[in-house]
């Protein structure tokens, strides 16, 4: 697939470096634009529908995660690009792609794009797919106490589970159940089952994602109409089940 993409970086000669090896050693990459400046950065993201931003930390007037900040619902991913190791960890916690060191090393630039390229792969299928439960999968029980004993319910029944304190609400097509075990107690009753904890308060039945929409994490749209957040570190574990 062709990634859209764009340079943030204000020096001339390292966006003339960084140009001439994407054209060189990414063919898939396609450039729309450079800026040498947040400000310009910026326009450019909500001038286009991009898949990759390259950027640099370190600008006039302002940096890197300044103008990640600005960029709501963010559906790009990030590959930085520095002289300076010492922002690794920023980096990490903005969700970036890859984080590249001045000089950049051909190899290495290669690399992030694959996994960027891989990432985007994932989200397309996702995004394109309605998904239908599968059929021959074992049809599986789970019990959920009560004061007089305990209701049986079908898993496949089960469309999401959220966490409601020491609580958890069990999510049906048209009903929901409070029961009085925490969400962690489900996602290891239902480790066998195609479950994924896609947030901290969501647990949810794979075989009812009918739509995945992008973003930093994203969010998914299940059987029974509800759109739940994807969080960031969990994207790469929902991905996983759609390889």
């Amino acid at each position: 697939m062709k990634l859209k993409a764009i340079i943030v970086e204000d020096e001339q000669i390292s966006r003339d470096i960084l140009r001439n090896y994407i054209g060189k050693y990414c063919p898939n990459v396609l450039l729309l634009g450079e800026a040498s400046n947040i400000d310009d950065g910026y326009k450019l993201i909500q001038e286009n529908k991009l898949d990759l931003v390259f950027l640099d930390v370190e600008m006039p007037f302002g940096n890197a995660f300044d103008l990640l900040e600005k960029v709501e619902n963010r559906t790009f991913e990030t590959i930085f690009v520095t002289a300076y190791d010492h922002y690794a960890i920023e980096a990490l916690n903005s969700h970036a792609s890859y984080y590249l060191l001045k000089p950049i090393s051909i190899d290495e630039l290669i690399k992030a794009v694959n996994i960027v390229t891989e990432i985007k792969e994932k989200e397309n299928q996702l995004q394109h797919q309605i998904l239908a439960p599968k059929t021959n999968s074992a049809i599986g029980k789970i019990t959920i106490p009560q004061q007089d004993g305990f209701e049986v319910l079908d898993i496949n029944d089960i469309v999401f589970c959220k966490a409601d304190d020491n609580y958890t609400e069990i999510h049906l097509a048209n009903s929901k159940k409070l029961v009085s075990k925490t969400l962690k107690y489900f996602e290891e009753a239902l480790t066998e089952y195609t479950f994924a904890r896609i947030h901290k308060s969501y647990l949810v039945n794979v075989n009812a994602i009918t739509k995945y929409k992008k973003g930093k994490g994203g969010s998914v749209l299940v059987s029974n109409g509800k759109e739940i957040l994807v969080s960031a570190s969990q994207k790469a574990n929902l991905l996983s089940y759609f390889k």
